[in-house]
């Protein structure tokens, strides 16, 4: 009796971002040098408003939170990416897979909610200010905070569990330059037509109701700003407002693109550009939007500047004095 001999691989194949753009090589440097500046961006945002007791508030702690899921989602895919082209080896186990699948939609839905939270926090520090104190104590941002993070895990771990045990019929190639839900669909050949409906349904959840919620918070912000009468009042809460607003765009545009555009739309092409642009560019970007438009995080880092400046003066005069 003859054995098979044959092993049976459970590994999938990332075909990474646009095989057959010419070049490549730079493309990745770029992405590497995008993912270095967001890593400092927004280390340099959380050290400031920790260390700055002037930043110790509400809108300040829910920002480093949003910084430390940009750190936490562009550091899911980028290393892999680039580990994979520069290696030559492409494959990611089942449960590395599984594992991105799990991180990147955990910290993309709590990222959701947690702007969500911050759209609340401005609408109250605005419209309710004498009440702020109370509606935005500490206990509660944590609350806040723990809620938006405890809402993707449970989201992501449903989705996560569902589509790894789903049985694999093609070629165990992905499109990608990550593993994502709706590429490995594509390679199942089980009847999915109703955990699609299930995706679409979490999809206007986790984004779409979100997303209503703060554009029903910015009007009502919009109108208590154009009500009042100091000049300097409405410039500081539209700066504050027009920053949110600026990540908000840019972030909940792609994902509902991702999710909802109609299927005959959706190529791998434009899917990988989505997904670059929200889960690298973005994370980038959002620091250096919250940081040029705010004189408080300006003058924050200023003062560390100083600082450490003339602790070093101090340092070269005692080494003279000695």
């Amino acid at each position: 009796m003859e054995r098979n001999n044959k092993t049976i691989t459970t590994d999938f194949i990332l075909l990474g971002l646009w095989p057959e753009f010419s070049h490549l090589v730079v493309l990745i440097c770029f992405i590497l040098m995008v993912y270095l500046m967001a890593v400092m961006g927004n280390a340099v945002l959380i050290l400031l408003i920790w260390l700055d007791s002037r930043l110790h508030s509400p809108m300040y702690f829910l920002l480093s939170q949003l910084s430390l899921i940009d750190v936490a989602l562009i550091s899911t895919t980028v290393p892999k990416m680039v580990t994979n082209f520069f290696s030559g080896k492409r494959t990611i186990s089942q449960i590395g897979c599984g594992t991105q699948i799990l991180f990147s939609l955990t910290l993309g839905i709590s990222e959701c909610l947690l702007l969500t939270l911050m759209s609340y926090d401005r609408y109250i520090a605005i419209c309710n200010p004498l009440r702020y104190s109370i509606l935005m104590s500490h206990t509660i941002c944590k609350q806040m905070v723990v809620g938006s993070w405890a809402g993707g895990a449970i989201t992501s771990l449903v989705h996560t569990a569902y589509v790894m045990h789903l049985a694999i019929c093609h070629p165990r190639e992905i499109p990608h330059f990550l593993c994502e839900v709706m590429a490995l669909l594509k390679l199942t050949c089980e009847d999915i037509s109703a955990y699609v409906k299930s995706v679409v349904v979490s999809s206007f959840l986790v984004v779409l109701v979100p997303l209503s919620l703060i554009l029903a918070s910015y009007i009502h912000i919009f109108l208590a700003v154009l009500r009042m009468n100091s000049l300097e009042g409405k410039n500081k809460a539209l700066a504050t407002c027009f920053s949110h607003l600026c990540v908000v765009s840019i972030y909940f545009g792609p994902a509902i693109l991702v999710y909802m555009r109609p299927g005959s739309f959706k190529t791998p092409k434009i899917n990988q550009s989505l997904f670059m642009f929200n889960a690298i560019l973005t994370p980038m970007l959002n620091p250096l939007i919250y940081s040029l438009r705010n004189k408080d995080v300006i003058e924050a880092l200023k003062s560390i500047i100083i600082s450490r400046i003339l602790l070093k003066k101090m340092k070269r005069q005692l080494g003279c004095h000695t």
